[in-house]
């Protein structure tokens, strides 16, 4: 079984329960739509949480979102082939996966590309290298390497998995009072748009936005929820987390 959730924030208590509750195996899937809390602080509070998640009867598939370190810029993560595209992982933590922006992975039958990152709205009071990166939304190499993906398949796909949202599709009133959206770098959710409006495809599901929403044509959002993978025909696109 394939199961989504929005931002963890390195909390997985409720990840454990879910695994309890669902009597899961390693065989199940649990896409995390970015901000993991897993790469925050490569430290010993990093580790402790990946001790904890290699415990769990479930893989995690982690989508990279704007409050983490990208794993191929630290050096313990090696590249391997899983479900048809590549990821990034951990000898130590097989389980623990983070997919690498523009690959396809074959998810029961049905093609699902890796779309990561977004803006930080709360940078300024962050420390750069210790809370932010300066690499947080997607580089012009990872837009042509997920654009090229899509050519190679004529944009079309079933799953669209992403860490934020095509502009349109934004969750305005979940927005936080006092943040002047003008001065919020939209970059990513414009290119998202872009993408969008060309593309061929049966499911979007994303987070960031902290919310559960779902729009025809369309936008959900997944927030703290789970949410099990299907493949209805409708065409349907999901949101969550700041």
């Amino acid at each position: 079984m394939i199961y989504l959730t929005g931002d963890t924030h390195g909390r997985f208590d409720r990840i454990g329960s879910f695994c309890g509750k669902m009597q899961t195996s390693r065989d199940d899937i649990l896409i995390i739509l970015g901000d993991a809390g897993i790469n925050f602080h490569a430290g010993a509070l990093d580790i402790l949480r990946k001790e904890y998640l290699a415990k769990l009867p479930i893989t995690l598939l982690c989508i990279h979102g704007n409050h983490e370190r990208r794993p191929e810029s630290l050096p313990y993560y090696d590249e391997q082939e899983w479900h048809g595209g590549n990821v990034y992982a951990e000898e130590r933590y097989p389980n623990i996966l983070f997919a690498k922006d523009g690959e396809v992975y074959d998810l029961n039958g049905r093609k699902a590309i890796a779309i990561g990152g977004a803006y930080s709205i709360d940078k300024a009071r962050r420390i750069e290298g210790q809370s932010w990166w300066a690499d947080e939304q997607p580089s012009p190499a990872i837009k042509a390497r997920v654009e090229k993906a899509l050519d190679l398949l004529n944009w079309q796909i079933d799953i669209v998995l992403s860490h934020t949202t095509p502009l349109k599709y934004e969750p305005v009133e979940v927005f936080f009072p006092g943040i002047d959206q003008s001065k919020v770098d939209k970059s990513t959710e414009e290119w998202l748009g872009s993408i969008e409006d060309r593309l061929e495809y049966r499911k979007w599901y994303c987070g960031h936005y902290h919310t559960e929403k779902k729009i025809d044509r369309s936008c959900s959002t997944i927030s703290r929820r789970w949410r099990r993978m299907d493949y209805a025909d409708k065409r349907n696109l999901c949101g969550c987390d700041q």
